[in-house]
């Protein structure tokens, strides 16, 4: 049988690279989208340098990968920076020294990145790849968001909103993706030793307090069904838009908050008439825009 492919971005380090050579003793072929290449030659990888807050380098990246194979089943956008920009710790008592434009690229990365992924792997999942063995169409997502995108954290606040927007994107894109065998999910890692942390702050932490790579991988493999990727029905079931929190050796659920009693107007009906009234909306968008670039 031909092995399942998954893209793994931000793959050449830290949760990225651990979660590669995971897949790959689970016989998957992994493509590796990174800025950096890996240290090291792993079989079965396809290694493509990708900023992925560009559109046009990820598309890239996403058609040399779907070349390679003939078929996508998993993504792990898991990309991702910290803060470029401070307000707060960079305010001038000068006059004569107003605030230059900020640095975004966290936000690109992050959240635009992520999005643009998304995007991309939504159409090759569902492309017919039966000539490379997938019988069915669909595929499984694991966003990387943080517990920084459930809880503060007033060190990098750009970080934090890219983060609960993933956790918010995750939310509402689950149900509308799961129709067409997208399941869509989000890990929230607490504290993990990867490259992202300056250097030096990690030697303030103990051991005890360091969650570990493994649980992040029995994450991965929680909310993609990684261990059934075999099954016939593997891209049909699964979680749709759920939210874990790797913490230490726990996996911990956290469910949208309830809505109050006054809005009642998102009750199932109301969500069902807000979708389809964007979903034309947005499908119209979508022709003019194609419309305009022919």
């Amino acid at each position: 049988m031909a092995p399942p492919v998954a893209i793994v971005t931000g793959a050449s380090s830290g949760i990225g690279l651990a979660l590669t050579k995971y897949l790959l003793e689970r016989k998957w072929a992994v493509v590796m989208a990174d800025l950096n290449a890996p240290k090291e030659k792993l079989d079965n990888t396809l290694f493509v340098k990708t900023d992925i807050s560009s559109w046009d380098q990820q598309a890239a990246m996403f058609k040399q990968a779907h070349e390679w194979r003939g078929r996508l089943d998993f993504l792990a956008a898991n990309a991702g920076m910290d803060d470029r920009d401070d307000i707060f710790n960079t305010i001038s008592s000068d006059s004569t020294k107003p605030p230059k434009q900020p640095n975004m690229k966290t936000i690109e990365v992050n959240l635009v990145g992520t999005y643009y992924g998304i995007k991309l792997a939504a159409h090759y999942m569902t492309l017919d790849s039966k000539a490379a063995g997938k019988e069915k169409v669909g595929g499984k997502i694991v966003v990387t968001a943080s517990a920084a995108g459930i809880y503060p954290l007033p060190s990098v606040p750009q970080y934090a909103a890219t983060k609960h927007a993933l956790v918010g994107l995750v939310r509402s894109m689950g149900p509308v993706a799961a129709p067409l065998n997208i399941r869509i999910n989000a890990l929230c890692p607490a504290l993990v030793a990867t490259g992202l942390a300056p250097p030096g702050l990690m030697d303030n932490f103990n051991q005890d307090q360091v969650t570990p790579m493994s649980t992040m991988m029995q994450c991965f493999s929680e909310l993609a069904s990684l261990e059934d990727v075999g099954k016939a029905d593997w891209v049909e079931t699964g979680r749709a838009g759920d939210v874990v929190e790797g913490n230490l050796k726990d996996l911990i659920w956290h469910s949208p908050p309830e809505r109050p009693e006054s809005s009642s107007y998102m009750d199932e009906k109301g969500l069902e008439d807000w979708a389809r009234t964007y979903a034309e909306r947005n499908r119209n968008f979508a022709m003019q825009d194609w419309m305009n670039q022919s």
